[in-house]
């Protein structure tokens, strides 16, 4: 059982290892009292206009309970030490916070995360992807949220 039990505990640590030194999660820089996705993108995008195109985010067009929403977000471009996606933010337009999560990528990594999300209402999600020359490209959906998700 110990041995079992040490096994187990080494393929989490093992995992948690290549999670982190590849993707790592956390809240957005612009986590405010009240939602303003403009200047969280602005900030994220050191002032820069993102340019559709290279970022696909993948969300349902109706989420039916906005707790828990499906998401994938990816960037077609390859990833190497000359020209690599250095992070992707997530914005919820209509969330009292904009800034959902953030997705951090070296040369190494493959530039594609899936998580799940929670949207308080039917709003535009936006995906902004920096790369490492200061480029930046963007994505975005709208989901209609028939339960909020966020005290909704």
């Amino acid at each position: 059982m110990r041995d079992a039990m040490n096994r187990r505990q080494a393929m989490a640590l093992g995992t948690g290892a290549v999670l982190a030194a590849t993707l790592s999660l956390r809240a957005g820089p612009a986590r405010a009292a009240k939602n303003n996705s403009e200047e969280a993108i602005k900030a994220f995008t050191r002032g820069k206009e993102p340019v559709r195109g290279k970022v696909r985010l993948e969300l349902p067009e109706i989420a039916e309970n906005g707790n828990t929403v499906p998401m994938t977000v990816s960037v077609d471009v390859p990833m190497t030490e000359e020209s690599f996606v250095e992070e992707v933010m997530i914005v919820a337009e209509g969330n009292p916070n904009p800034g959902v999560i953030s997705f951090h990528f070296t040369p190494s990594s493959v530039a594609e995360a899936n998580t799940r999300i929670r949207l308080a209402e039917t709003q535009n999600v936006v995906a902004i992807a920096r790369m490492n020359d200061g480029s930046v490209f963007s994505d975005v959906r709208q989901v209609k949220v028939t339960i909020g998700g966020c005290g909704g």
